[in-house]
C-alpha cells in the first residue's frame, strides 16, 4: 500500500518527466528566428560562389538557414530600376537586416529605409559614392565592406601600360545604370594622363549590349580595354572575356576576368568579403548599431595573369608583370 510519502515522490518524478518536454517546447517557442533580406543586383547564378561564402559565414556565426535564420531573396536580374520595389517588398516582410552588394543596391536600400540596418557585402568606394559619412564613423544605418574602386581602376591602367607600353587608346566599359563609375573615372583620367593614355568611355547596360559595345570599340581603333567593377559585368565575366578574345582586344578587369580567359585581372578577393558580411550581420543581431560598426576597407588584392591568353594575342609578358602576379594561368 502506497503511503502519502510514496505518492509525493512518484508524483514528483512524473511532474519532472512532464516538465522536460514542456521546457523544450518553451525553448523552441522562444527561439529567435532572424530574418535577413538579401537584395541581389543580378541573379543567384550570377553570384556563383559568393552567395555560398555568405551562407558559410552565417553558419560559422551560428545562423542556420531554415532553422534560426530565414533569408528572403529578391533579384533585380540586372535591372537596377527594379531595386526600389524589391526593397519595398523586403521591408513589408519585417526583416531584421538587409544584405546588399554593389553601389546601386546599397543606395536603393538606404534611400528606402533609415530604420533597418544595411550590410554591404561588397561595394566600391562607399565614401566617394555617398553611401556612408566616413569609414570609422559611418553614421546612419549602413555598414559592411568597401574597396577604393578609383584606386583599383587606376592600378589596372598602370598594369596595362606595363604589359603593353605602346598602348595609347584604352576603352573604359561602364554600365550607365550604375553611377559609381563617375567617381572612378576622375582618378583613372589622372593616371591615364600620366601614362600618356587616352580613355574612351563605352556603355553596356547588360550582356545583350556587349556585342555592339565591342563593335564600337573596333571602329574607334581602341588598343586595349579596362572594365568598371559592376555587378552585371562580374556576373557575365565569361561573356566579356569571350568578346575580348573574339576582337583580339587585350583587356584588364577584376581578377575573375583572367580566371575565365581574360588577359589580366586585378582586384579584391570577393569571397573573403562576402564571408565577412556575416560578421556584420552577427554583430547587428547581437545589439550593435550599424552606425557604430566601422566600415572595413579591403586590403587583400590579387593580380592574375592568363599567360595562355597572352600567347594567343602574341604578347610577350614583361618581367615587371610576372613578379607582381599572385597567380599565372599557363
Amino acid at each position: 500500500m502506497k503511503t502519502r510519502r510514496d505518492f509525493l515522490i512518484t508524483g514528483g518524478a512524473g511532474l519532472c518527466t512532464l516538465a522536460a518536454p514542456l521546457t523544450s517546447r518553451a525553448q523552441q517557442m522562444s527561439m529567435k528566428i532572424y530574418r535577413i533580406g538579401f537584395l541581389g543586383l543580378t541573379s543567384a547564378a550570377g553570384l556563383g560562389g559568393n552567395l555560398d561564402a555568405l551562407r558559410a559565414g552565417l553558419r560559422d556565426a551560428g545562423y542556420v538557414e531554415g532553422k534560426n535564420a530565414l533569408i528572403e531573396y529578391r533579384w533585380a536580374e540586372g535591372k537596377n530600376e527594379r531595386l526600389p520595389e524589391l526593397v519595398a517588398e523586403l521591408l513589408r516582410l519585417k526583416i531584421d537586416v538587409i544584405v546588399t552588394h554593389g553601389t546601386p543596391g546599397t543606395r536603393a536600400a538606404s534611400k528606402s529605409t533609415r530604420a533597418i540596418p544595411i550590410v554591404m557585402a561588397i561595394s566600391g568606394d562607399a565614401v566617394a559614392n555617398g553611401l556612408v559619412a566616413s569609414l570609422a564613423r559611418p553614421g546612419g544605418n549602413v555598414t559592411g565592406s568597401t574597396f577604393f574602386s578609383p584606386e583599383t581602376g587606376a592600378k589596372r591602367l598602370d598594369l596595362l601600360k606595363q604589359l603593353l607600353p605602346r598602348t595609347t587608346r584604352v576603352a573604359f566599359l561602364i554600365n550607365p545604370a550604375n553611377s559609381a563609375w563617375v567617381a572612378d573615372l576622375e582618378e583613372m583620367e589622372t593616371t591615364a594622363r600620366s601614362l600618356k593614355l587616352v580613355l574612351v568611355k563605352f556603355e553596356a547596360a547588360g550582356p545583350e549590349a556587349f556585342e555592339s559595345a565591342f563593335a564600337s570599340m573596333a571602329k574607334s581603333r581602341i588598343d586595349a580595354l579596362t572594365v568598371h567593377e559592376d555587378a552585371v559585368f562580374t556576373s557575365h565575366v565569361g561573356a566579356l572575356a569571350g568578346f575580348a578574345a573574339k576582337h583580339r582586344l587585350p583587356a584588364v578587369a577584376f581578377k575573375e576576368f583572367a580566371e575565365v580567359g581574360g588577359l589580366l585581372g586585378y582586384g579584391v578577393n570577393r569571397m573573403e568579403l562576402w564571408r565577412r558580411a556575416a560578421y556584420f550581420v552577427d554583430r547587428i543581431f547581437k545589439g550593435t548599431k550599424a552606425a557604430d560598426l566601422p566600415i572595413e576597407r579591403a586590403t587583400h588584392f590579387e593580380t592574375i595573369l592568363n599567360q595562355k591568353t597572352a600567347r594567343a594575342l602574341g604578347i610577350t609578358v614583361p618581367q615587371s608583370i610576372l613578379v607582381q602576379a599572385t597567380k599565372v594561368i599557363e
